[in-house]
């Protein structure tokens, strides 16, 4: 018995590292030499590049592809359809798989459906993207971005909830603070 489910549907590539739990679901591929955590769920119709890495309890909506140099960390939610490119000028007719750009989303981040990551960007812990927007540059953790391209619009807390101008949660209660312009929690 397999420590992860694979849809029948669903190519898998060996060798793989696949972690406890995860779910594989229809028409979805994993390339050799991918790296996926624990718990995590790939939605119908995902592709994962081999030199691709997802950290634990990732969920990916359906028709999402995570191309090689993009790294997903911890409790990242990428919405159904969401873009990750991972070369600034392609061109059919040339060759650029040395130009590849790394693309960090980093922990508890939630990238909204249709949205649009170019490559080379870090996008910060718990940050929001909102749906159909176009990320083009670094991402502040915690910030809340929207639009064509995607101009930050406020500050969310870590479970997503926007922040007004007391910065303290309205869900959990947790508080926070700006600390050299990055916003950072407080008290729990």
């Amino acid at each position: 018995m397999s420590k992860y489910f694979k849809h029948q549907t669903a190519c898998i590539d060996e060798p793989v590292s696949i972690g406890i739990g995860t779910k594989i679901w229809h028409f979805s591929h994993v390339m050799s030499g991918a790296k996926i955590g624990e718990n995590c769920i790939l939605g119908q119709n995902t592709f994962v590049g081999g030199k691709a890495k997802i950290g634990n309890r990732v969920k990916i909506q359906n028709n999402v592809s995570i191309y090689d140099s993009v790294v997903l960390e911890d409790d990242v939610f990428c919405g159904p359809s969401c873009v990750f490119t991972n070369v600034n000028t392609p061109r059919s007719f040339i060759e650029r798989k040395d130009e590849f750009q790394k693309t960090l989303v980093k922990k508890g981040t939630t990238i909204g459906a249709n949205a649009t990551i170019v490559c080379g960007v870090t996008i910060g812990e718990y940050a929001f993207i909102g749906a159909g927007a176009v990320i083009i540059e670094n991402v502040k953790p915690f910030a809340l971005m929207v639009g064509v391209p995607a101009k930050q619009k406020g500050w969310v807390s870590k479970s997503g909830a926007v922040l007004d101008e007391s910065l303290v949660c309205p869900e959990t209660g947790e508080k926070y603070q700006f600390k050299n312009d990055q916003l950072e929690i407080i008290e729990a």
